[in-house]
């Protein structure tokens, strides 16, 4: 009875080794990336974490989220890989799915890259301009000196978001290509 359940068991694992897709995963476990830097408040550190969820591209979901210093969620974006992809299939060559989940794993290391942390948000210098949708957060900035993230949702969009202290929460203070 031995004898037979090896070459089973060796079917069996040659089967699923087959008729998975090589170098994507099989199972609907998160990959994750972390980091800590100052952005609501320049004494403490907040948490940055971007999740790639789904199977295939075209169920995946790359979310943002930023939790300050006490745990609290105080901002979260979610982006779907579809959106994101049909975006630059006029650039990329994205036609196959292992392409697709390749572009995807590069948005979600690309995600925490240091040049997206903007120190401080807004100089002293800069001016507000037709992308920035409210003057009022933008001289707020000026003036706490506060931190600043981007991030893209499209290849000619990035979001700019820094932390209002007047209404305590996360707020988009510029808006561009």
């Amino acid at each position: 009875m031995k004898i037979f359940k090896l070459p089973l068991i060796a079917v069996i694992l040659l089967f699923a080794a087959c008729t998975s897709t090589p170098g994507l995963k099989n199972n609907d476990d998160p990959l994750v990336k972390t980091l800590v830097k100052s952005f609501s408040d320049s004494t403490t550190l907040d948490t940055f974490v971007v999740t790639l969820t789904g199977k295939k591209p075209k169920d995946m979901l790359l979310t943002f989220k930023i939790k300050n210093s006490e745990g609290k969620e105080i901002y979260q974006q979610v982006l779907k890989a579809s959106a994101l992809i049909s975006n630059y299939k006029e650039t990329l060559d994205l036609g196959k799915e292992k392409m697709q989940h390749d572009f995807m794993m590069q948005e979600l290391n690309y995600f925490l890259d240091e040049e997206n942390f903007l120190e401080p948000a807004v100089t002293p210098e800069e001016e507000p301009d037709q992308y920035t949708p409210d003057k009022a957060f933008y001289e707020e900035l000026k003036g706490t000196n506060l931190n600043g993230f981007k991030y893209r949702i499209s290849k000619e969009t990035k979001i700019y978001i820094a932390w209002s202290e007047k209404d305590k929460l996360v707020k988009i203070y510029y808006k561009c290509c």
